[in-house]
């Protein structure tokens, strides 16, 4: 059986305006972020990939997702730099393997 795996990213412009969301598909979900014409994160151009975790279940994703909406910006922003501290494009960088 194949085992399908969910992501929960961050997301980031260039004046640190944060994106949360959760996806299966990390490559296409990042892609479609960077080419959007619409929407949120086209208006604030967010689509710099800062953090992402792997979950093996859609709802610990889901729960994790809401979690980090819930968290104050600077607990959002050490979880960054915990794993990511240059703020560099993950999807740009040979650690994203999505």
């Amino acid at each position: 059986m194949l085992m399908r795996i969910y992501y929960v990213y961050i997301l980031a412009n260039t004046t640190r305006k944060l994106y949360i969301g959760v996806t299966n598909n990390l490559e296409r979900r990042v892609y479609e972020h960077k080419n959007a014409k619409q929407g949120h994160t086209s208006k604030y151009q967010i689509h710099q990939l800062m953090y992402f975790e792997e979950y093996g279940d859609v709802q610990d994703a889901i729960t994790r997702e809401k979690q980090l909406k819930n968290w104050r910006r600077a607990q959002k922003i050490a979880l960054i730099e915990s794993q990511n501290p240059k703020w560099l494009d993950l999807a740009e960088t040979d650690l994203f393997s999505g």
